[in-house]
């Protein structure tokens, strides 16, 4: 499982002190104010940076960084991603998962009809996890190659395990 996670994007500078707006990915904020520090890459290039200061801007939260101390040097950093560890992630409720848990995640049959586990045969692997108009859709590369988008809900999936790296599905029939 991955242990690092794009948790925020840096947007334009804020203010005249060095503020960074950062757009956060899972929509909440609460963990991006709780960060001490965040790694931010840009371009193929990480820095670690100590975050000294964050304070709520609906719907994102501006962030100053050590070293940053002007509006130019934090739009040097505008497109950056934020980086932090799975301990400093937004937190999960019941039933949601990290999409970067779930590339990679072996696709099953049901073994028995449409019970929903995880030991049928393998059918492919999840690629990505996207966000579609009706909710989140499931990119799968199945074994011939082909790539199908599968709904990301309960109707579809059964029994989903990012610790065993195996989903099923209830029925085939929405690959074909």
């Amino acid at each position: 499982m991955t242990n690092r996670f794009v948790v925020g994007l840096a947007g334009s500078p804020f203010g005249l002190k060095g503020f960074i707006k950062v757009k956060s990915l899972s929509g909440e904020t609460e963990h991006l104010l709780r960060l001490r520090e965040a790694l931010l890459r840009l371009r193929g290039r990480e820095e670690l940076h100590e975050i000294e200061q964050s304070a709520p801007a609906f719907p994102s939260v501006i962030m100053k960084f050590r070293g940053i101390d002007t509006p130019e040097e934090a739009g040097a950093f505008t497109g950056a991603e934020i980086i932090t560890t799975r301990e400093n992630a937004s937190p999960l409720k019941s039933g949601e998962f990290y999409i970067e848990d779930l590339k990679g995640m072996a696709v099953m049959s049901p073994e028995n009809g449409e019970d929903g586990s995880t030991s049928g045969d393998v059918l492919g692997h999840i690629t990505n996890i996207i966000e579609g108009g009706g909710g989140y859709l499931a990119e799968i590369r199945l074994n011939s190659g082909e790539f199908k988008l599968v709904p990301f809900r309960d109707e579809f999936f059964g029994e989903i395990k990012p610790e065993t790296g195996r989903a099923a599905l209830r029925n085939t029939w929405i690959l074909e």
